[in-house]
């Protein structure tokens, strides 16, 4: 591909060669082509910006960041985010046993705010005229970077290579290897997001309706297969502990769990869902401690919780991910909702109990000192203690009587 290519198609901007621009990078191949065509087709003076989120060790951040400089920026920065992404975005959707599409821990979506948030403080910091960003034009990403930057940043130009020149995976990698970039192409085939929150996979099989990701194309590969059962430590609805060993922040139990979980093969989907943008969306996901941490949390909840504080937070909870999903992290209605979550999580405490198998898992159960189904106020479908069969007699005909009253009245006038 011919450099010249590009530019015809490229929009216009009020940048000038040498002027700053914050990149969010990654390392990848979206984010590799921008430096490039940033740097040697525009001219400006690129500075990347890493945000680790829980998807990269220390070994990996290094290699990223001799990767940056070798692609030409001028400075790389490495922002360690991973607990404060926990505090203000994993943390609530644990409260809300948020799944979108009752499928997605919103794995790239919750990170992607995060990421967005840390990227426009660094723009400020800087005093860029621009932050970049490395997304497409047909996801959600590009809507969830330009609006939090649109917030954060007011008059910074916003530049999306990617997106504005139209480009395929295929075009960007003819372009870095014209550029004598060495990278692991193969590899770039599919586009890898991975988190604290899960890992998302997209590939030539996700671009359609019907196909499942080849075994190769999973991060994790499965290697257990002999049944093994953790405990899972809560404590005012935060994972505490996992088989009684303790950790200081619950990000740190989160990355452990994944561990034991992950070569389990569990978590493992393809979510179908709508985009941001009004269009259907596939992509695959592999979250292990995510989904194994909502499922445990949530069986805590229904036997610590009323029957409306589980109603109630349900409805909440639902339209919290939705707006999270969509970028809205800033809408002061979700502080509202956070204080909702945050106190109902108020006597989640207790042990739960999971077995872990090849591509699944199961709740045992749970321990809990504030366990609603205690045996001394009756076991169900079996005796009760607290009332007499009089009492029931009495209540059932209460508890039905607008509407006994209600049908009594309409027979009477319809006949």
């Amino acid at each position: 591909m011919e450099t010249n290519q590009l530019k015809d198609t490229d929009r216009i901007t009020n940048l000038s060669a040498g002027d700053q621009v914050v990149l969010g990078f990654s390392g990848g191949l979206d984010t590799s082509f921008c430096v490039k065509y940033l740097t040697d087709d525009k001219g400006y003076e690129v500075h990347s910006v890493i945000v680790n989120t829980g998807g990269f060790s220390k070994e990996e951040l290094v290699q990223i960041e001799k990767h940056a400089y070798t692609l030409g920026v001028k400075s790389h920065t490495t922002v360690d985010a991973v607990k404060t992404y926990y505090d203000t975005i994993i943390k609530y959707l644990i409260y809300g046993n948020v799944l979108k599409n009752n499928t997605y821990p919103l794995s790239v979506s919750a990170e992607r705010l995060s990421q967005a948030l840390h990227i426009a403080e660094h723009t400020k910091k800087l005093k860029a005229k621009a932050v970049v960003h490395g997304s497409t034009g047909a996801g959600n990403d590009q809507v969830r970077f330009d609006m939090i930057f649109n917030i954060m940043i007011p008059g910074v130009e916003i530049i999306t290579p990617i997106r504005d020149l139209k480009l395929s995976r295929e075009a960007e990698i003819d372009y870095l290897k014209s550029k004598g970039v060495e990278m692991n192409f193969a590899k770039a085939a599919y586009s890898i997001n991975k988190g604290l929150w899960g890992t998302s996979v997209g590939g030539k099989e996700t671009l359609q309706s019907k196909g499942i990701l080849p075994e190769e194309a999973w991060p994790t590969q499965v290697s257990k297969t002999e049944a093994e059962e953790v405990k899972l430590g809560f404590v005012k609805g935060e994972l505490t502990s996992i088989n009684d060993q303790k950790f200081e922040h619950p990000s740190e139990a989160i990355q452990f769990l994944q561990k034991i979980a992950g070569p389990f093969g569990i978590g493992r989907d393809i979510h179908v869902g709508d985009t941001i943008i009004g269009i259907k969306g596939r992509v695959g996901f592999e979250a292990a401690a995510p989904m194994v941490i909502l499922k445990a949390h949530h069986a805590l909840e229904k036997h610590v919780l009323t029957k409306w504080q589980l109603g109630w937070k349900d409805q909440l909870a639902q339209f919290y991910g939705n707006w999270l999903h969509e970028g809205q992290i800033l809408d002061p209605v979700m502080r509202d909702i956070e204080a909702y979550l945050e106190s109902s999580q108020a006597h989640v405490t207790g042990d739960v109990f999971v077995q872990l198998l090849p591509y699944r898992f199961q709740v045992i159960g749970i321990e809990s000192a504030f366990d609603l189904m205690s045996s001394k106020f009756g076991k169900y479908g079996e005796m009760n203690t607290g009332w007499t069969g009089e009492d029931v007699r009495g209540f059932s005909k209460i508890f039905g009587n607008q509407t006994a009253i209600y049908h009594n009245i309409k027979e009477s006038n319809e006949s």
